[in-house]
């Protein structure tokens, strides 16, 4: 695994320091351990001997990578990471998500750097991410990624990475989305690509009017009514019932847009929709292999989350193609065989190639007595 992994991490486009007597491999086995341990680059050089002194050294040769050219490779590699075990002749369904890096610092050059969300670890701003995301239990890959500034329409994102998710091999059935993307150039944009569902935020009497029943049905809505940017789309009001479900009873009114989804009961877009939860469980996991910083420099804490995405799908495939065992009706996927146990073998073996000076506390997650770094 550590093996495997080194070997895409240097596929990103690093030209490093001119002068430097450092290689490539020690900054990325850096990096790499920084991830598997959800801990800082300084940490690991810290307490390493085959690092450098100072992890600015390490930031330095972080800062040498060309952001557009490191876009361009880690979602290529995702391409490649999909092509790998999703079968090309099989339709998807696609999860476009925000994913949010909370940050408590100053914009580096330019205020755009830094988005706003809602309250989280204690602040409110964050780098952003915009992703696309496969809907599979058993192969739940990360498509595409880009960087999203605070300046920019939601729409120019997801065509960026829709663009991606145009290139490849197989069709998709559906796109998913939350309603922070219930905007009029990200649907148009989203179901030229494949049919679309995502809530309606409920402003506007037109809107509030329609969301006024007590029995699901299918109508239309245009967004800017009369305007040039005017657009309209299948509107699917379901109509459902809590039955104590969190101690709450009664009726819940949901609208959705539908597009190209209107041979389907508004009842049957709302479970359609619900599958996107699938998604909270899948980026909770990559998280576990991300670096902690503290630097307000936009591109290394990308290259940081690429990073973990990564690790992620490298992670998912190796689950699938080695390790699931083979059974009548599908692969059996063990369920030891956690995100969290490959990046302890990864972090083992990572700390005994750059001389951990410390004694092993543990013997590693999963790994057998005895095995892993010993005081240096």
């Amino acid at each position: 695994m550590e093996t495997l992994s080194l070997d895409l991490l240097s596929a990103l486009p690093m030209e490093g320091v001119e002068g430097s007597p450092l290689d490539a491999d020690v900054i990325w086995k850096t990096v790499e351990r920084a991830a598997t341990d959800a801990t800082s680059v300084h940490h690991v050089v810290e307490n390493t001997d085959e690092t450098p002194d100072d992890d600015e050294t390490i930031m330095d040769w972080l800062r040498t990578i060309e952001p557009d050219a490191l876009e361009e490779v880690v979602n290529d590699l995702l391409a490649e990471h999909a092509t790998t075990i999703l079968d090309p002749d099989r339709s998807r369904i696609v999860i476009i998500d925000f994913v949010d890096n909370p940050y408590h610092g100053t914009c580096l050059t330019d205020p755009i750097e830094i988005c706003s969300m809602k309250p989280r670890d204690g602040t409110t701003k964050c780098h952003r991410y915009c992703t696309a995301f496969v809907l599979d239990s058993k192969k739940p890959l990360t498509l595409a990624i880009t960087p999203v500034t605070s300046d920019e329409d939601a729409a120019d994102a997801v065509g960026r990475v829709f663009d991606r998710v145009d290139q490849l091999p197989f069709g998709v059935d559906a796109i998913l989305a939350d309603r922070g993307y219930y905007q009029e150039r990200v649907i148009r944009r989203a179901r030229a690509t494949a049919p679309v569902v995502l809530p309606v935020v409920k402003k506007g009497e037109r809107l509030r009017d329609q969301l006024d029943t007590h029995a699901s049905y299918w109508t239309e809505y245009a967004m800017y009514k009369d305007k040039d940017r005017e657009l309209e789309f299948p509107h699917a009001v379901c109509v459902s019932y809590q039955n104590g479900d969190r101690g709450k009873n009664g009726e819940v009114v949901r609208g959705y847009v539908a597009c190209d989804l209107t041979d389907r009961t508004p009842k049957q877009v709302e479970t359609l929709y619900r599958k996107r939860s699938a998604i909270e469980t899948s980026y909770r996991t990559y998280r576990e292999a991300r670096a902690i910083t503290a630097t307000p420099d936009p591109l290394i804490r990308f290259v940081f989350v690429a990073v973990s995405f990564l690790l992620r799908n490298l992670w998912l495939i190796v689950r699938w193609t080695v390790v699931a065992r083979p059974r009548q009706g599908g692969r059996d996927l063990p369920t030891e065989f956690t995100f969290e146990l490959v990046c302890g073998w990864i972090r083992d073996h990572l700390s005994a190639d750059l001389g951990w000076q410390y004694t092993w506390e543990t013997n590693g997650v999963g790994l057998p007595p005895g095995y892993g770094p010993t005081a240096a």
